[in-house]
């Protein structure tokens, strides 16, 4: 029997992981959102984290937005964050403090979609919900030799409904890990060990010789590449400051402090960039600074997007006369109090 094998396999093989040794599903509703789009390596750390910051749903519901986006800082898909808060409050607030106990309860929660309802439902309550991520999808597609492109409707129901016939409707917990783990562990995107693999003589696609053609994916989307400016305005009297901005809504980072930016369509050459900048922020700040020069160049990569970075650095000998509304100065030694990108984080690192 399929599952028995796999299961059997996992309780000897499987990783230790500390949200799989808990049934409490608000730390596996953590472990799972945290998890989206994240290593497990990098995860864990930041799992650990949110424990000991925020040990129930109602910790986590009434810190603030801000504390939160700290907490989550480096992590990146900041939308998660906000999702993750917005949901405590509601638990907090709507249920009682009581985390849902069913699977539509699960998945009305902001930013859970099926498979992390699927998830919570099985290892917190015992559900028979299939887990289907990358891994899941891999494994299922080589075994049964599955060409209907992934990260479709069409698809998903399709590996649903054969992983509803596989599934231990007593143990889907069990099930939905073993899966996953031995999905990343032996059936890998590249380099499959085949070889050692339990189910090589039930694996259509190993018999067919097809192992590296699935699973069948849609046409990659396209990149935007997106072009900013950073100034680093800083002065030194009475203590060192320098001046950031809280992005709005409606785009990338939302919520989190960065230097001040300017964004252009296209990139502005060599020969008038220094000219062009200092226009900007004479305009912005009323004053003309002792110095402006050019710091570092980086290029920050997300999912959709790619950002070409420049950094200027502006230093004035004392506080400027005007500045943008959504502008503020901050002490230096504060800048580690507040959330801010990746991006702002490896520049202030690095300089």
């Amino acid at each position: 029997m399929f599952a028995e094998k796999i299961i059997n396999w996992y309780l000897e093989y499987g990783r230790q992981l500390p949200w799989r040794c808990t049934d409490n599903p608000y730390y596996i509703w953590l472990s799972e959102i945290i998890l989206q789009q994240t290593r497990i390596e990098q995860g864990r750390s930041y799992y650990e984290r949110f424990v000991s910051e925020y040990p129930t749903v109602g910790h986590l519901a009434n810190a603030s937005e801000e504390q939160v986006l700290k907490s989550w800082q480096g992590l990146g898909y900041y939308s998660r964050a906000r999702n993750l808060h917005s949901a405590a409050k509601y638990i907090s607030t709507e249920l009682q403090g009581r985390f849902p106990d069913t699977y539509e309860g699960i998945l009305a929660l902001k930013g859970v979609g099926r498979y992390t309802a699927a998830a919570i439902a099985s290892f917190a309550y015992g559900m028979p919900y299939p887990v289907i991520d990358g891994n899941v999808y891999r494994l299922v597609a080589r075994l049964y030799r599955i060409g209907t492109p992934i990260g479709t409707d069409r698809a998903y129901a399709i590996f649903e409904k054969r992983l509803m016939g596989l599934i231990d409707r007593e143990r889907p917990g069990l099930f939905n890990q073993a899966m996953m783990d031995f999905g990343s562990m032996y059936c890998r995107p590249v380099r499959s060990d085949c070889v050692n693999c339990i189910f090589s003589q039930e694996c259509l696609a190993y018999r067919g010789g097809v192992v590296s053609e699935l699973p069948v994916r849609v046409g990659p989307t396209s990149v935007k590449v997106r072009y900013f400016y950073y100034f680093d305005i800083r002065w030194d009297a009475p203590l060192p400051t320098i001046v950031v901005q809280q992005r709005g809504e409606g785009d990338i980072w939302q919520g989190l402090y960065e230097l001040p930016l300017y964004e252009t369509e296209q990139p502005i050459s060599e020969v008038v960039l220094l000219g062009e900048l200092r226009k900007v922020v004479e305009r912005w700040m009323g004053a003309v600074p002792q110095s402006i020069a050019l710091k570092r160049c980086m290029t920050h990569r997300l999912t959709h997007r790619t950002i070409r970075a420049q950094f200027v650095q502006v230093i004035f000998d004392h506080k400027p006369p005007k500045m943008p509304e959504k502008m503020r100065p901050l002490e230096l030694s504060e800048i580690k109090t507040i959330p801010i990108s990746r991006l702002i984080d490896r520049y202030l690192s690095e300089l």
